[in-house]
């Protein structure tokens, strides 16, 4: 790669900072450029080779020449996951219209997967556009990720976790971004990499105080709901997703 800086994508979204807190502080700058945006551009980026490696969404590996899973963690959950739902004003069966988060690759993916093969539901399926949370009403449910589903609990009648939903379908801890590279990278430069994991993960009362929401308990978030070790177990749950997508469903 030369002896420019690794350019590495991650989210600008609250989950990923026990992550990525090293790298926001200085870590690795010498070697890391770091790149942040939502997550189906960094997706975008990486499969351009924009960047070399990004915290992406796990449904985009299918679509990659080349990819390899760098370190040790991944944006992962073992049930509710919390800030990953379907919202709706009415129950399950009543809904009539599924709009799309645009912000979203792997959760729009798995809540078809959900809607299909678990819910046995069968929506109208449509992207959403930048205020598609203002239509969740009457028979119009929506997928929404991140920092804007934690907001969306507190407003919608019905809220179906997709961690929870893919436990309970599967019996499997699900995988929602890794990082992943779409080349080889050297050996040091992963251990080092993996090792600013690490030690950010340890900074989680600093990462709280610097970004607890009034709307929820962040501490709880990432010490309840999400988990950061890519064990052998999820693993197992992505190669099950990987599966399910092949064959499954296509986003319009």
């Amino acid at each position: 790669m030369s002896n420019r800086k690794v350019r590495v994508g991650a989210v600008s979204y609250l989950n990923t900072k026990p992550l990525i807190y090293g790298f926001e502080k200085g870590m690795m700058s010498d070697r890391v450029e770091l790149v942040m945006d939502y997550p189906s551009n960094i997706a975008q980026a990486l499969l351009k080779n924009e960047i070399d490696i990004g915290l992406v969404p796990v449904a985009i590996i299918p679509e990659l020449e080349e990819y390899h899973i760098v370190g040790s963690h991944c944006i992962g959950c073992d049930g509710e996951v919390a800030s990953v739902a379907l919202f709706s004003e009415v129950p399950l069966e009543q809904i009539k219209t599924v709009l799309l988060d645009y912000q979203s690759r792997t959760s729009v993916k798995l809540a078809q997967v959900l809607m299909k093969e678990f819910w046995k539901i069968d929506p109208e399926i449509s992207n959403g556009a930048h205020n598609f949370r203002d239509q969740i009403t009457g028979n119009t449910a929506a997928v929404v990720i991140g920092d804007r589903a934690m907001e969306q609990t507190n407003i919608s009648t019905y809220r179906y976790d997709l961690g929870l939903a893919w436990k309970q379908f599967t019996g499997l801890p699900f995988v929602f971004a890794a990082w992943i590279s779409n080349k080889k990278l050297a050996l040091d430069f992963i251990h080092d990499f993996d090792a600013v994991n690490e030690y950010s993960l340890t900074q989680l009362d600093k990462i709280v105080e610097a970004n607890t929401p009034a709307s929820y308990d962040l501490k709880k978030y990432y010490t309840e709901f999400i988990n950061y070790d890519l064990t052998e177990n999820k693993k197992r749950g992505l190669n099950a997703f990987l599966k399910k997508i092949e064959t499954a469903v296509v986003t319009p």
